[in-house]
């Protein structure tokens, strides 16, 4: 991100024009129809989100914020760039945080109207589509991941996680989160459950570190596979 003034005070978008183009434009990047590292238009988007170009540009403002662009002076927005390193860092600090939590959940004890909502979020999850890693089973996939974070009712590592898989989900979502092996996910995620509502700590830690570091290493094979192809 090019060196300037951090927006630290910069609030959440409102409702209205603003929060509409936030979430249009996070869509599109979900969605991978803005390519990581290319030159943002503030023409194209509001043409597309059907707006002036001011809240366009007070949505990106937001989206620096949380790193997901970065700006130029003088010469605009741009999505961020792939970075292998900040993968793996990514993955790295989910396998901490989502082990702690774990950690702490089981040993507080998971009350039934929670272990509830988390069987809910993994028959959401089983019942996504199976033909492909598509755009709805991923985020079934994160709802899983945040739900069993939630139980442990620890706020700010709860919100660290969701902004972990933000930078994950709209910087390297359908490009190669969906390679991951649905077969093996689903394995893990339904094991995970067994171990967790039998309270089986040690267990449920090693399957959970083992996705955790699983879905890291095919994620880390299709960045740098772009990456060698686009220094080609």
């Amino acid at each position: 991100m090019a060196k300037h003034s951090p927006k630290k005070n910069i609030p959440p978008p409102a409702e209205g024009h603003t929060q509409k183009a936030y979430q249009g434009i996070r869509n599109m990047l979900f969605h991978n129809e803005i390519a990581p590292g290319q030159k943002i238009s503030y023409r194209d988007l509001s043409d597309r989100l059907g707006m002036s170009q001011t809240p366009v540009i007070q949505a990106l403002k937001w989206l620096e914020f949380q790193q997901l662009v970065r700006h130029e002076p003088n010469r605009g927005y741009y999505t961020a760039p792939l970075s292998l390193q900040e993968v793996a860092e990514i993955y790295d600090l989910r396998e901490l945080i989502e082990i702690d939590l774990l950690s702490k959940t089981l040993r507080n004890g998971i009350s039934p109207p929670g272990l509830k909502r988390l069987r809910a979020a993994l028959k959401a999850h089983m019942a996504a589509s199976r033909e492909v890693y598509l755009y709805d089973r991923l985020l079934r996939d994160m709802e899983f991941h945040l739900t069993l974070a939630a139980l442990s009712e620890c706020r700010i590592h709860q919100k660290t996680l969701q902004n972990l898989f933000d930078l994950l989900y709209l910087k390297y979502g359908g490009n190669f989160l969906f390679s991951t092996s649905l077969e093996a996910a689903d394995t893990d995620h339904r094991t995970l459950f067994e171990h967790i509502e039998s309270g089986d700590t040690s267990k449920a830690k090693a399957v959970l570190a083992g996705h955790i570091r699983r879905v890291k290493s095919h994620v880390i094979q299709g960045v740098d596979k772009l990456l060698s192809a686009t220094r080609g």
